[in-house]
């Protein structure tokens, strides 16, 4: 077990806890692994709904209502397909909170544009704006992954403390 990542995982569950906030994921080049860390905490039932895996464009549009427009214009990884990603696994939950990530891991799949290590990470709240942000992390296809978890899950604190 990941010491760093299992801490990350309890402030997040504290956090949302003591909001009575709930959360859900909407997971592409992370492959689940924000949702295995939530789920490493014992009662994450109380404030992790569910979670959405979504490798390909197909499973993002039915899932999670991302439009074929907004994928064809910005590309999988990007900030607009991110924002409908968090979107629309807020419409299709129970959770208050979302977030959702697509990016290049690598060590495949870079371009001059969006090379390996960039990464797209969405937010959003109920009744709140969605944000976005685009990373660019280094290391193999582990450690671009890995750091993703750590960024999305430092969002999800931001957000459930107001911001």
């Amino acid at each position: 077990m990941d010491r760093e990542l299992f801490e990350l995982g309890e402030q997040v569950g504290a956090a949302l806890k003591s909001k009575d906030l709930v959360l859900t994921t909407a997971e592409s080049c992370t492959g689940g692994w924000i949702g295995e860390v939530v789920t490493m905490i014992s009662g994450s039932s109380a404030w992790y709904d569910r979670g959405f895996i979504t490798y390909t464009n197909a499973a993002k549009q039915q899932m999670l209502l991302v439009k074929a427009a907004t994928l064809r214009e910005h590309g999988a990884v990007s900030e607009a397909v991110v924002r409908e990603m968090a979107a629309g696994a807020l419409a299709a939950s129970g959770a208050q909170i979302a977030v959702s990530v697509s990016g290049v891991a690598g060590p495949t799949g870079g371009t001059p544009d969006k090379p390996v290590g960039t990464v797209c990470i969405g937010w959003a709240r109920k009744g709140g704006a969605v944000r976005a942000e685009t990373c660019r992390f280094d290391g193999d296809r582990e450690a671009v992954r890995r750091q993703s978890v750590i960024r999305a899950l430092k969002g999800v604190l931001d957000l459930a403390a107001g911001g």
